[in-house]
Parts: structure tokens; sequence; C-alpha cells
């Protein structure tokens, strides 16, 4: 069965769809990530455009992430007012995306610097979760027993400026740190389509010196409001929201994200990092595929 979807202008089967967002709502359960760096790269591959694939990714994320966050606000972890810093330097940052987006868009090289940013990034962070995840599975093996690494140190970044007392997360840092984080994040969102998770977390834990129980709840809450703002202005200003191919996904990513909790709570964390590792690096060979072949059609004309 086939639907039309009237932004993205092509027909794609209601069933691959559902199946893509079920699929990416299972890893987004296993591996604790919102999915967004998948979700648009496997649109893309599908046959839907760039810019429509970012552009509907980002308001894919919107619905996942409500539903995590209220899991964890029910925990009791999550740290609002480290997220409502983080979320003010998103919304600047991703307001300032979607105008560049729609500059690059008015360029003919949009798609050009979606495809590039998913080579650099996912080729980047997976090749650092696989290193990480290779030396922990040696580790466990000759230990016996996995070791805990320290997340983090003081360093130049601590003695900056506007300190501000998170009691959730036991921290008294500078406020330009998660106001940055924030704005990168949402620039990385406008552009990329992505909820910025594989970038904040690491940040969160490595730069800020957050407890990584305190982490995931609080990037959540961040990316709920920063992802709605993309998807806004995406939506009014470079009209690139296709609603019929968000709502198969978000249908598809709940579904699957119930069955992703419980397997991903059966398998060791090195593991499910190597295999998330292994899944980046793939869809970023494949991505670099694509920009290397010669193209079909070597010139393109685009009527008034």
């Amino acid at each position: 069965m086939y639907i039309y979807l009237p932004i993205a202008e092509i027909a794609v089967n209601v069933f691959l769809i559902l199946g893509l967002g079920t699929g990416i709502g299972v890893l987004s359960g296993i591996f604790g990530v919102g999915g967004g760096f998948l979700i648009t790269p496997l649109l893309i591959f599908i046959g839907i455009p760039p810019t429509v694939a970012v552009a509907t990714g980002a308001n894919q994320i919107v619905g996942s992430s409500v539903s995590g966050f209220l899991a964890h606000w029910r925990a009791g972890t999550v740290d609002f007012r480290m997220g409502t810093v983080l979320l003010v330097g998103g919304v600047i940052g991703s307001t300032a995306g979607v105008n560049l987006f729609s500059w690059l868009q008015s360029l003919g090289q949009i798609d050009l610097v979606i495809q590039i940013s998913y080579v650099v990034m996912l080729g980047t962070i997976g090749l650092l979760m696989m290193i990480e995840s290779i030396q922990s599975i040696i580790r466990t093996r000759r230990t016996g027993k996995l070791q805990r690494i320290k997340a983090h140190k003081h360093s130049w970044v601590h003695g900056l400026p506007f300190k501000m007392r998170f009691r959730k997360s036991r921290l008294y840092i500078s406020g330009l740190l998660p106001f940055s984080v924030g704005i990168l994040v949402g620039v990385l969102s406008a552009i990329m389509g992505v909820g910025g998770g594989f970038v904040m977390i690491p940040a969160m834990v490595y730069l800020l010196g957050m407890p990584t129980g305190i982490v995931v709840g609080t990037s959540l809450f961040q990316i709920i409001f920063v992802t709605a703002n993309v998807t806004l202005f995406q939506a009014t200003m470079n009209q690139t929201v296709d609603i019929p191919l968000a709502v198969l996904l978000l249908i598809g990513g709940v579904i699957g994200a119930q069955y992703g909790t419980r397997i991903g709570k059966k398998l060791p964390g090195e593991q499910l990092r190597g295999l998330l590792a292994a899944l980046v690096l793939a869809v970023c060979g494949k991505i670099m595929y694509d920009l290397a072949i010669t193209p079909k059609d070597l010139f393109s004309y685009y009527l008034p």
C-alpha cells in the first residue's frame, strides 16, 4: 500500500515507513538515543529529499523524546536548572541554524552540506565509540569485570566566569559551558535533523561532569523544545515538514521503543556501544559511497 507525500513529492510504501520508524524506535530503546542521526540518512536512502528528511526527522524526535522525558521525570532524574540553560542555548542555536539552512537552500548547496555533515559527524562519533567499546571489552576480558573510568577531570573550562550551582547534578560550574553546548546542539538539530544527544550526552558527562544517571533525562528535556523549535521554523520558513511521513514514523517509533527498551536491558553496555558504532559507521560508509559515485543524471534542470 502506497501513500503520496505532498512535501516530499513522492509515493512511498506505508509499511516500509512504519518498519523504518519501528526499527529506529527499537534502536532508540536499546541504545538510549533519539535516533535522529540515523532516521535522516535512512530517509534519504529510500528517496526522500534531504531537506524534507532533515525537517521531518526533527519532528519525529519530538514525539519520541517526550515519552522518554516523562519516564525520567517520574524517576526524578532530570536537572531542570541545567536543562533550562542548555535549552536557552539550544533555542538560539536552532533558530540561527534554520536561517543558515534557508540560506544554503537558496544557494542550492543544502543537500551537499547535509551529506558532508553526516559523513564528518557519523565517522567521528562511530570511530570513537568503536575504539572505546573495543577497549572496554578487552579490559573486561582481562580482569573479568567491567572497570569504571573516571568521567571527567577539572581543567581550564572550570575556571570560566558566571558560575552557577546545579544542585541536582551536584555541580558548581560556569553557565557558559552548558549554554555553549546548547548552541552547538541547536545548530546541529537544524542542519542535520538530529536531537543532538550523540553530541550532548558525551559533552554533559566528560565536559560538564554531570552524573550519568541525570544526563539522559536532562538531555531529553532540552531536546524536546529545541527540536520543536526547529520543526516550527522549518515548517514556516522552508516548508519542508511532511506531516504524513512524520505521523507514520512516529507511530512506528512509539511501538519499536517499547521492545527496544526490553532488549537493551538484556545486553552488556560495551557490546551495545560496539553494535551502535558498527551501525553508525555503516550508515556513514553508505553516504560516502553515494557522494563518490557518478550520478545517473549529470545535469538537472530547474523550471521556474
